[in-house]
């Protein structure tokens, strides 16, 4: 009711038709100073219905951002792990690699070792030879200074 008048309304072929045409506006716009306004069903709204579609989209647009910025968060998440695992697997790589180069230069010090040893055991058996070599020269002098 509006200043003590009804606003009556009919239905004619589907479309709502106001009796009172001229006080359905003027309610309407006195509402609307009011910052209250009517929807599509007629229901009594205090956002105007702009704002609330403005307000849905909005909200739905979120969401949208939101989802897509979860399947974001997965995605690095998932690039994360695998680079976390190929780091893994390179550090592996790394120290087999540097296990590899300390067991060569082992080896390497190893042979070296048998070969300093062999050259030792060279000279040994060449001074054995040639101490055996000047016993028998010097057996040979003294028979021949001795058969002299």
């Amino acid at each position: 009711m509006i200043s003590g008048w009804a606003v009556y309304e009919r239905v004619d072929q589907g479309r709502s038709v106001s009796l009172l045409p001229g006080w359905a506006a003027v309610a309407k716009d006195i509402l609307g100073e009011a910052g209250l306004h009517f929807d599509k069903l007629n229901k009594l709204r205090v956002l105007d219905p702009e704002v609330t579609q403005q307000t849905i989209e909005l909200k739905e647009e979120c969401k949208d951002f939101v989802d897509k910025i979860g399947q974001f968060q997965k995605i690095v998440s998932g690039l994360i792990e695998l680079v976390d695992q190929l780091a893994k697997a390179a550090e592996n790589e790394k120290m087999k690699a540097i296990g590899a180069r300390n067991l060569l230069k082992s080896i390497a010090k190893q042979r070296e070792a048998q070969q300093q040893q062999l050259q030792a055991l060279i000279y040994w058996v060449e001074y054995e030879a040639l101490c055996k070599v000047e016993a028998k020269q010097n057996e040979f002098i003294d028979q021949f200074i001795f058969q002299k």
